[in-house]
């Protein structure tokens, strides 16, 4: 992960707060995401750990992903078989099970 895009997401992510983030802060997303095929629509909750230079941390649904990439404002990781982009410029949420199901989707700031 590259420190520059990282500090440009978390900066996207802070805007509306207008100040640094402390050590350890945190950002949420709520996002609603709608699946299909099934047409259902389930809240996603996304929570980025910052420190003053970059994001240290990704939660989804309260559990930990064990690796993420941002490339430009995209945040991209996987949960279980899920692939998932976040983008913090549209705040918008894509996600795909392996070709069986996509979801998109659009997130707000808790």
């Amino acid at each position: 992960m590259k420190a520059l895009p990282a500090l440009v997401v978390a900066a996207l992510v802070l805007a509306q707060a207008r100040a640094e983030p402390a050590p350890g802060e945190q950002v949420v997303l709520s996002c609603d995401a709608v699946y299909l095929p099934a047409r259902s629509a389930w809240v996603r909750e996304v929570r980025f750990t910052l420190d003053e230079r970059r994001i240290r941390g990704v939660a989804i649904d309260g559990v930990p992903v064990y690796s993420f990439s941002v490339f430009d404002t995209v945040l991209l990781t996987a949960l279980d078989n899920e692939r998932i982009q976040i983008d913090t410029a549209t705040l918008t949420w894509r996600s795909d099970f392996r070709g069986q199901a996509t979801s998109e989707g659009r997130c707000t700031k808790k």
